[in-house]
């Protein structure tokens, strides 16, 4: 079953400009799905065994801070 999906002309222009020769807007929006996956994946435990999440973490609170203090 097909669904339309209502984009604007420039959303629409950006769409067409990633989009291959022979490949079908599904298709192209299913690649795109696809490598945004595989990108997360990639990703996924870069930070195991070093203690970058919780600097992460700390920098976040530090500028939550900031920010309520204004």
């Amino acid at each position: 079953m097909s669904k339309s999906i209502r984009v604007d002309e420039e959303t629409h222009a950006a769409l067409a400009s990633l989009k291959g020769e022979d490949e079908t807007f599904d298709d192209l929006l299913t690649r795109l799905l696809r490598e945004r996956r595989e990108e997360i994946r990639s990703g996924a435990g870069l930070w195991a065994g070093s203690d970058a999440a919780e600097r992460a973490r700390e920098k976040r609170q530090e500028m939550k801070r900031g920010v309520d203090s204004r």
